[in-house]
């Protein structure tokens, strides 16, 4: 056999031996990766998933202020297996200087832990988090935590720090409340995340608007550090927080407001006080004041009874205030007649002091009575408004028929919502069609009209008679009453009833007319303490007597509703003084002459102070 065929065979054979040697490991690393799949099924993948949570949207006042806020949780915990129990002590110290949470605490949970796993707190904010997870690393650099073999398996864990929910923050405590309401806090069952959602106020109205969330998603394959590398394969889902509500109410105009009340509800020794300042034509709500109010993230037990937003759930009778709405109705029906004159039923002569006496009129079996001692026997139209008659009112309200009268007050708004954005309202009562509408067919006086006609018999909340108010400074129109401006969400601006239907309740020349009257009421008759040179305001009183069980009691509701206008601007502002003293030496604060207009005057002068309203200035400076 020659050389050249001996080498041949040889470099077969080592090709052929080189071939099975490669199959032998190519068969062995195939077993192995088997076996390491096999024996690793259990074990956490390489794809890891980490969601960002969601939080509720904040409420903001007109001049940027947060009112209402979520601040998210944090929880740390640690798994007691992997600290080293030498440095168990350092851990504690270094803990709890950056947790801020006392050592013994800690040491108790830890003490505590079963299984190892151990969550130390719950309520960690995200400043503090930030720290801990800083704090995370320095712990691994200082050795504090050893790595265990688990399933065969190297693993180190040590402190762990995430997201476990949220907490709703009132950073100026009382203010706006209880219009801005308050809320309870859930368990969100699918995150295992604790959340909130609204009880009352515009918390509640809302809810599902301030609540309206998508939790961020971060997924991909993880590194060598456990962090997340993104490829074209990850997902990020960017995290969306509820909608935030801006309101039309700035804080410094409403923190003025509830100054005033405080002041004027330990002077005046009332229950409570109501104010609200709303502009004529739009209906925005820019202060909606109570001197009973709360912090929403600390309510007590005797904080209980104030937690409901009285100007919207809390009716009672209107008293006078309602005289001139009812008269508006006679009048825009062309049914009083220039210069004409009422009886005032003060008997038509004088009486031994040489005074008329109050007027006293027969209805039925009671006798309906004047507060004020005219001194004419005839009324003017003028004399009825300025100086609050019942007898004059009741007079022209025997002029409509029942159903003209019970139509006109519903066009008010009297018995409906009133459509602002607060939950729970109430519509107050009102007697019934038929009941206006008895001796119609007759022509005799009806009972029904006469009381109602100055506000005894029905019921109405402070902001019904503060949207109908609204009629008198917008040449007829009635406005809603909107609280907040427009809704924020994802980036997107939504206002509120752009298209919102003006309804217009009496025409332009009434309107007008008792317009006129209410500024002359101002000027000449019982609400003289609530003007300002300058400025055009007008207004009626009203101080109603309360009722319980079919009886009147000798406590009162004392309230003065008009408008304060300049040259730009329109303001329609109510105020109810609920109990004042009625006894003693200052029984006659109960008097709205003496208690709400006083209210109402300061209220305005808040208005010129922060510069919603501007006098106009006479020539030698004046205001």
């Amino acid at each position: 056999m020659s050389s050249i065929q001996t080498e041949n065979i040889n470099k077969t054979k080592k090709i052929i031996i080189i071939f099975f040697l490669i199959l032998i490991f190519l068969t062995i690393l195939v077993a192995s990766l088997f076996k390491t799949v096999s024996d690793n099924r259990n074990l956490p993948s390489l794809d890891t998933k980490k969601s960002e949570l969601a939080v509720r949207g904040d409420i903001i006042s007109n001049d940027h202020f947060k009112i209402a806020s979520t601040k998210k949780l944090y929880k740390i915990s640690l798994d007691t297996r992997f600290l080293v129990e030498e440095k168990k002590e350092l851990f504690l110290n270094l803990l709890s200087i950056y947790s801020n949470i006392s050592y013994d605490t800690l040491k108790e949970k830890l003490n505590e832990s079963k299984n190892g796993y151990v969550v130390l707190s719950y309520n960690i904010d995200s400043r503090t988090a930030k720290n801990l997870k800083e704090l995370s690393f320095k712990l691994r650099k200082l050795d504090i935590f050893e790595s265990k073999k688990i399933n065969g398996y190297t693993i180190l864990r040590g402190l762990t720090v995430e997201e476990s929910g949220e907490k709703r923050v009132f950073s100026y405590e009382k203010t706006l409340t209880p219009v801005v309401g308050y809320i309870t806090k859930y368990e969100d069952k699918s995150t295992h995340t604790t959340k909130v959602k609204g009880i009352k106020g515009l918390e509640k109205n809302y809810d599902d608007l301030l609540s309206e969330t998508k939790d961020g998603l971060l997924q991909g394959n993880r590194d060598v550090l456990s962090y997340i590398s993104f490829d074209k394969k990850s997902v990020i889902e960017k995290r969306v927080d509820g909608a935030n509500i801006k309101l039309n109410i700035p804080l410094k105009l409403q923190k003025n407001i509830e100054i005033t009340l405080d002041k004027f509800k330990d002077k005046l020794g009332a229950k409570e006080i109501i104010a609200s300042v709303m502009d004529s034509k739009t209906g925005k709500i820019i202060a909606l004041a109570s001197s009973n109010r709360f912090n929403p993230e600390k309510i007590q037990q005797e904080d209980i009874p104030w937690l409901n937003v009285s100007a919207i759930e809390k009716p009672f009778e209107p008293g006078s205030v309602l005289k001139p709405i009812s008269i508006s109705l006679v009048m825009d029906k062309g049914r009083i007649k220039p210069n004409e004159l009422l009886f005032a039923y003060n008997e038509g002569k004088k009486n031994k002091d040489g005074e008329y006496p109050k007027g006293k009129y027969k209805l039925d079996r009671f006798y309906i009575k004047d507060d004020h001692q005219f001194e004419k026997n005839y009324l003017t139209l003028d004399d009825i408004v300025i100086y609050s008659s019942n007898i004059g009112t009741l007079q022209y309200a025997q002029r409509l028929s029942g159903p003209e009268f019970y139509e006109g007050l519903k066009r008010y708004g009297f018995t409906k919502k009133t459509g602002i954005d607060l939950p729970y309202e109430n519509t107050g009562l009102m007697p019934k069609l038929y009941q206006f509408s008895a001796n119609d067919s007759k022509g005799e006086d009806n009972v029904f009209k006469a009381t109602v006609s100055y506000g005894q018999g029905m019921t109405s909340t402070f902001m019904q008679v503060m949207k109908a108010y609204t009629v008198f400074n917008n040449n007829g129109y009635i406005s809603t009453p909107k609280v907040v401006d427009y809704v924020l969400h994802n980036g997107k601006k939504y206002l509120k009833d752009d298209e919102e239907i003006k309804d217009q309740v009496i025409s332009k020349e009434t309107a007008e007319e008792i317009k006129r009257l209410l500024i002359k009421t101002v000027d000449e008759g019982t609400g003289t303490e609530a003007k300002i040179d300058g400025l055009e305001v007008g207004g009626k009183t009203g101080t109603a007597q309360i009722a319980r069980g079919g009886k009147y009691l000798r406590r009162y509701i004392s309230s003065f509703f008009g408008f304060v206008n300049d040259d730009e601007n329109s303001y329609t502002i109510g105020v109810s003084v609920f109990e004042p003293i009625s006894t003693g030496k200052y029984w006659y604060y109960y008097y709205a002459s003496h208690s709400a207009v006083p209210v109402f005057k300061e209220v305005t002068q808040n208005l010129v102070k922060l510069n919603y309203l501007t006098p106009k200035i006479d020539i030698i400076g004046k205001n």
